[in-house]
């Protein structure tokens, strides 16, 4: 059974933050503002850009327009960018297959080009983008404020490194999950409660625009994208 949720206040709203070259138009994030707006409670899933200090600084302008006390979300690299955020402002977050290390995971692309879906940039990996991210990575969170929701199966970050580094923390671990976690509208229940919200279990209505709208619809499932 998953433990009790940490004694905070009702978040006053939720920043989501999607994964490497994925977009605010991503069906995660549009399950996430799906059920925000099922509870009345302001959402944002801003485009982030791809250089790391740029996303952080833009994820970060958002948190006042969501009220004194946000929940932060995010997937894959958008964990890794939650991460930062949640501890810089005492934040609770809730982490999605979260990056732990990467500049790890993106040091065999410098070079690589890169076309992002859902806003037809095209860019590539440079070693600043390595540098940004080493600067960013923590030594250590506070385990207590987060929820992780972990992919056993997850082909592209090994689930043991987060457990690791947030050991304490409220876990969920879904039996065969992929790193696109596709189970996630199972969990919106349990991710809203971290928040101190109910959300009654049951269908999702579609995808509805929040704080920031919406793009194109899909995932494709090839190393150019990560949720």
């Amino acid at each position: 059974m998953l433990s009790a949720a940490p004694r905070m206040p009702a978040a006053s709203g939720v920043l989501y933050l999607h994964g490497f070259n994925s977009g605010s138009g991503s069906p995660k994030a549009g399950l996430v503002r799906d059920a925000c707006k099922r509870l009345g409670l302001p959402c944002a899933t801003p485009q982030l850009p791809h250089r790391p200090h740029a996303a952080l600084r833009h994820a970060e302008s958002w948190l006042a327009a969501l009220g004194p006390s946000p929940l932060v979300a995010g997937s894959s690299m958008g964990g890794f960018l939650a991460t930062l955020i949640a501890e810089r402002h005492g934040l609770p977050g809730v982490l999605i297959n979260p990056a732990v290390a990467p500049a790890e995971l993106v040091a065999d692309w410098v070079g690589e080009r890169f076309d992002n879906a859902y806003t037809g940039e095209r860019f590539a990996i440079e070693e600043t983008h390595l540098e940004e991210l080493e600067a960013l990575t923590p030594e250590r969170v506070t385990p207590g404020r987060y929820l992780l929701l972990l992919g056993t199966a997850d082909e592209t970050l090994d689930p043991r490194r987060a457990f690791d580094l947030y050991r304490g923390a409220r876990i969920i671990l879904h039996p065969q999950g992929d790193h696109g976690f596709s189970a996630l509208a199972a969990y919106l229940p349990a991710i809203l409660a971290h928040g101190g919200h109910h959300l009654p279990p049951g269908g999702a209505a579609g995808q509805a625009p929040g704080i920031e709208g919406a793009g194109i619809p899909g995932e494709t499932n090839d190393r150019n994208h990560f949720g």
